[in-house]
């Protein structure tokens, strides 16, 4: 009986705590698709807060409004009651007026899906620049529960010389409810209101801890009373608690441990077969699945070398044809006579990630030769390696360098976003898309290689993470970094990377953050900053390509779309 009371006491308490405990609104703050796409140009929500939880990534981006756009709309509400106050400033005030607000300053999320408006309207004097600062305090059922997000904006302003600033009333277009004078009794109550709640709970968890202190007692007193009551529960609790170990049972005979002769050759061989036979079977896989590509030796003639690590080599060559009588300029890649077997083996088989592939914006395999080394054949493009040729410059008439400008730029991501569709038709997985994988020709017509050679040949871009495998960190997603899980999504973050280096002119993203804290800097939601003179098109692009979450970001046709309005737009007044 005391028993039963007492699991009624303690199921009481639990119940109790869980109905404190359990004060939780789900609050939701974002700006829709449609939205996202009058503004950037994609068809992506952006969360500013999703349940609750502050999407630092989205809080710290600060999106650019274009210049022909005066109103920002964003859509919010909770689940649950959560109070609300609400402030907008222009920290260019010659350039932008008193951003106002159509809501109170001040008042209750609402329970069903609502649209607010920012109106953004400038004076017209001075062009330029203009940052907006929001920010939105939310108080969850206690005064002490506040939460503060604050998002920057910029917009962009033309000026017109001569035009007036005309006075604006800040506080009137920011609140536009009619002033009541016992509006500071409102306000009072609802302080004394939160503030009587906070109390409340307060008195409820001191009586909650000690009634279960009192329970925890009670039940100690009972275990010590049954314990007296039975010598062999004592005799058994003393030897646990005294002992700390079991007798050993006699029937249970102890299994030897198990005994390696390291100097039999038997035993030696049998464990050298079984860890080496793998990878002998799939270098016979690989040529089995490469042989209809294989040609000899003799039809290689190997010339200038274009690119050079410290086993890999990347030449340019001539492909004479089966019946001699025609040649083909070919890329050749192949390792140097001192490489390992293991680095041999890694050639041919990251080769083969498009081989057999058909697209204008795919470079796969040509041919490979089973030679020692292996050689293998793409076909050649005039420019070569793509980050190699935005550090050099464009080269013009008379081999002089000449600056590549911004069309060019979108025009290569364009082609980019064609082979990344084609590869998500095919449900391939690039999983190192970056310019050092890229080459192009002298019409700048863009192609999409395989990431064979590419950790030799451009060793900084690569990192080890204390698992023994050099990888693409500062190109990576989240998800591909903490959990190795890589898809058409961490390609599409990938994309971002590779498009900042582009408008960098093949600078390394991240250069002065250590590989190991790529990670933690992600998740806490810092990203790289728009480069001089980036449009802001293109680092809006970017920054949705770097969404936490992978739904977050947007598909390579979406990109592909946005890419080439901004690009048809160039040409307008280019």
């Amino acid at each position: 009986m005391a028993t039963r009371t007492l699991y009624i006491i303690l199921l009481k308490c639990v119940v109790l705590f869980s109905c404190i405990y359990c004060v939780n609104g789900y609050m939701n703050l974002f700006i829709s698709p449609a939205e996202v796409k009058r503004l950037v140009g994609v068809s992506a929500e952006l969360y500013y807060i999703r349940e609750g939880k502050i999407n630092r990534a989205a809080t710290n981006y600060p999106l650019a409004v274009p210049t022909g756009i005066n109103k920002l709309y964003y859509t919010w509400y909770s689940e649950r009651q959560v109070y609300y106050s609400m402030s907008v400033k222009s920290k260019s005030p010659r350039i932008l007026y008193h951003p106002s607000l159509n809501i109170t300053k001040d008042g209750k999320v609402p329970v069903k899906e609502t649209v607010f408006e920012m109106q953004l309207e400038c004076t017209g004097h001075e062009g330029g620049e203009a940052i907006i600062e929001l920010q939105v305090n939310l108080t969850l059922y206690s005064a002490s529960n506040i939460t503060t997000l604050n998002t920057i904006r910029t917009k962009l302003c033309q000026g017109m010389p001569g035009v007036p600033i005309q006075s604006r009333d800040p506080v009137q277009r920011e609140d536009p409810r009619p002033r009541n004078n016992n509006s500071h009794l409102v306000t009072e109550s609802k302080v004394k209101a939160v503030t009587s709640t906070s109390v409340f709970y307060i008195a409820v968890g001191v009586v909650c801890g000690i009634i279960l202190l009192f329970v925890l007692v009670v039940a100690l007193i009972h275990v010590r009373t049954m314990r007296s009551s039975d010598p062999a529960s004592d005799a058994s609790s003393t030897g646990l608690i005294n002992g700390g170990r079991q007798p050993e049972h006699p029937n249970f005979p102890k299994i030897p441990e198990p005994k390696v002769d390291r100097l039999s050759n038997g035993n030696g061989y049998n464990s050298l077969h079984y860890q080496i036979c793998p990878s002998l079977a799939e270098a016979e896989d690989l040529r089995l699945k490469l042989a209809p590509y294989a040609i000899e030796r003799s039809r290689i003639t190997l010339g200038e070398v274009l690119l050079e690590g410290t086993f890999g080599r990347v030449h340019q060559g001539v492909l004479i044809s089966a019946t001699g009588d025609s040649e083909q300029d070919v890329f050749i890649k192949t390792v140097t006579d001192h490489s390992s077997e293991e680095q041999r083996h890694l050639l041919v088989k990251e080769s083969c990630l498009l081989q057999g592939l058909s697209h204008k914006n795919i470079l796969p395999l040509l041919h490979v030769c089973f030679s020692d080394p292996p050689f293998i054949l793409e076909a050649f493009m005039k420019l070569g390696n793509l980050k190699q040729f935005l550090k050099n410059g464009r080269i013009g008439p008379g081999d002089k360098h000449q600056a590549i400008s911004t069309r060019d730029l979108v025009h290569l991501a364009i082609q980019i976003t064609h082979g990344m569709m084609y590869l998500g038709k095919k449900r391939l997985v690039h999983k190192d898309l970056a310019t050092r994988n890229c080459v192009i020709d002298e019409d700048y017509n863009l192609k999409i290689t395989d990431n064979a050679l590419s950790r030799d040949l451009f060793p900084s871009d690569y990192h080890c993470l204390g698992d023994n495998e050099n990888r693409p960190v500062k190109w990576m997603a989240v998800e591909s970094l903490v959990h190795k899980k890589f898809s058409h999504a961490s390609d599409v973050w990938s994309f971002g990377v590779t498009l900042w280096e582009l408008v960098t002119l093949g600078q390394t993203p991240y250069m002065d953050l250590d590989p190991f804290e790529m990670a933690t800097f992600l998740k806490s939601g810092y990203r790289m900053p728009q480069p001089p003179s980036c449009p802001d098109e293109l680092f809006n692009l970017m920054a949705c390509c770097w969404a936490l979450l992978p739904q977050d970001r947007p598909k390579f046709s979406q990109l592909c779309a946005a890419l080439t309005d901004f690009h048809r737009t160039l040409g307008i007044y280019i």
